[in-house]
């Protein structure tokens, strides 16, 4: 077994999106080839119901999957063919724009005005960006969990890990997508396939990541900053990896929380614009002449999951 060194580290900045959501983003818009197949991370959390409650009103969407993961408050959606619902604590939507819809998220505070959930991007390869647009919503119950014997809990949501399966499936990059939370000093070494790339990104506490030795660079045609070796990574901290089998993590004195995040590569060129990722200049511009035109949609959408 060998250790993924840490590659490169960074702090999750300040931006606003949407209708004035106030949010921070640890990766995205050209800083993402090494966490290829996946773009863009944004951890949306606030007590004060001004930074969120304007959420993201009607967009499209085109050539990606966007991953919804909801720990405070709650996410209402709905889409222009009429499905709609909401994400409840600790519950996942795994939506897949394909070859096109148009919906709104909106944030909503729980009775404290308190709202936290991340959004991820992922990519889809060329041969699936024109698919049938489709919605995976899991609830909280649906998503399995690890307790382990030092009191690490490790939330499943995609992929596998300790021998059981995540909920959400037929996922292109195949990913696998956890929740972990580590108990004070708790040392833990979570298996990566060793052909992935991954990322840690710590919203609770402080975690050392690395090998038996320090970090190495890794071998790239893109410029990255200076791996970092040995430092402890606090809140909206982002670790991406270098390449190993397994990744070692140390909690601080505090615990840590943080999501662990691996998939295939895809490594087919990116034309990025706003919600819509294509192959080609050419396709992305087709895809916004569509939406002005009115013939963006492409499929007609199945109804809502129930759940």
């Amino acid at each position: 077994m060998s250790i993924r060194p840490v590659h490169h580290t960074a702090t999750a900045r300040p931006a606003v999106e949407g209708a004035g959501v106030r949010l921070r983003r640890a990766f995205g818009f050209g800083e993402t080839a090494g966490c290829d197949p996946f773009l863009l991370l944004d951890d949306f959390r606030s007590d004060l119901p001004q930074d969120y409650i304007a959420g993201f009103p009607w967009h499209p969407h085109r050539g990606i999957e966007t991953i919804t993961y909801v720990l405070a408050g709650s996410v209402e959606h709905g889409d222009s063919l009429g499905n709609s619902g909401a994400i409840s604590p600790g519950g996942v939507q795994w939506m897949t724009a394909g070859s096109g819809i148009i919906h709104q998220e909106m944030p909503r505070g729980d009775g404290h005005g308190r709202m936290h959930g991340f959004q991820l991007w992922a990519n889809l390869p060329a041969a699936l960006k024109m698919t049938a647009p489709r919605y995976q919503d899991i609830t909280a119950a649906d998503i399995p969990e690890v307790v382990e014997d030092d009191g690490a809990r490790i939330r499943v949501i995609c992929g596998a890990a300790y021998g059981i399966r995540g909920p959400v499936d037929g996922v292109a990059a195949d990913p696998c997508y956890l929740d972990v939370c580590l108990p004070p000093l708790c040392r833990k070494r979570l298996r990566v396939e060793i052909d992935r790339n991954a990322f840690a990104y710590v919203f609770s506490g402080s975690a050392l990541f690395r090998d038996a030795s320090e970090p190495r660079p890794v071998q790239t045609d893109y410029v990255l900053p200076q791996p970092v070796p040995g430092e402890l990574m606090g809140n909206r901290t982002l670790v991406v990896f270098a390449r190993g089998d397994e990744a070692f993590v140390q909690s601080g004195d505090e615990g840590a929380r943080f999501l662990l995040v691996s998939g295939q590569p895809i490594r087919e060129p990116v034309a990025w614009y706003g919600p819509i990722v294509m192959n080609t200049e050419q396709e992305l511009r087709q895809a916004f002449a569509e939406y002005r035109n009115g013939t963006f949609l492409k499929h007609p959408l199945p109804a809502a999951n129930p759940k």
